[in-house]
């Protein structure tokens, strides 16, 4: 028998409740990390357990879903400034948007993000995204704003380095990545380096989990 088709009420509920599973996951995974058992996601969500079961099969599914609504963010964020006229202003755009997602997201960072690149849909989608960004690069090269050997793959891998070297600052510099932001878009350019922000202090309280 065929499955019945579903009304647009019901696509309604569905969107609603993924939202609702994925920013509950978030939270419970950033308090407990991959401990946080699927009742609890569905506790937080207001949902029943079943349906969470029914949008995300096992714990890695739903891993590699919060993954993919960031790649999906990156992705769709890297796309519209194809269009942008100034390819350095919109490669730095992009890249600063791109931090910021990782440095708002400890949990996606410290817990999320590693275990779900076993996932295929996650490699795929970082593949995708690198292609995009490759587009988005080779504008910034052909205007002469980087240097000529930089790839969109570098700039994808980058926005992780950025946000792990300020990561021992952020619980009280949340801003810290900017400074390593700019040394990082200094590197990529030919032209005069700018002036770093957001200096960090000569003796830097340090979390025990950033030194290892």
């Amino acid at each position: 028998m065929a499955a019945a088709a579903t009304t647009p009420g019901q696509r309604a509920d569905m969107v609603r409740n993924r939202r609702l599973l994925l920013d509950a996951a978030a939270a419970a995974f950033a308090e407990h990390g991959l401990e946080a058992s699927m009742g609890e996601i569905a506790q937080r969500a207001g949902l029943a357990k079943g349906t969470v079961f029914r949008h995300f099969p096992t714990k890695e599914d739903l891993l590699a879903a919060i993954t993919l609504r960031l790649l999906d963010q990156l992705a769709g964020a890297a796309g519209r400034l194809l269009e942008a006229d100034d390819a350095a202003a919109a490669l730095r755009e992009f890249m600063t948007n791109g931090v910021e997602a990782l440095a708002a997201d400890r949990a996606f960072c410290e817990v999320i993000g590693r275990p779900s690149l076993q996932h295929s849909e996650v490699r795929d989608a970082i593949a995708e995204l690198c292609v995009t960004v490759e587009a988005l690069t080779a504008r910034a090269r052909e205007q002469g704003a980087i240097r000529g050997d930089i790839t969109g793959t570098d700039i994808v891998l980058l926005l992780g380095g950025i946000h792990q070297t300020a990561a021992p600052l952020l619980a009280t510099q949340p801003e810290a990545w900017r400074r390593y932001l700019e040394l990082t878009l200094d590197g990529l350019r030919t032209a005069t380096p700018s002036t770093l922000p957001h200096r960090p202090p000569l003796r830097p309280e340090l979390t025990d989990s950033a030194l290892t």
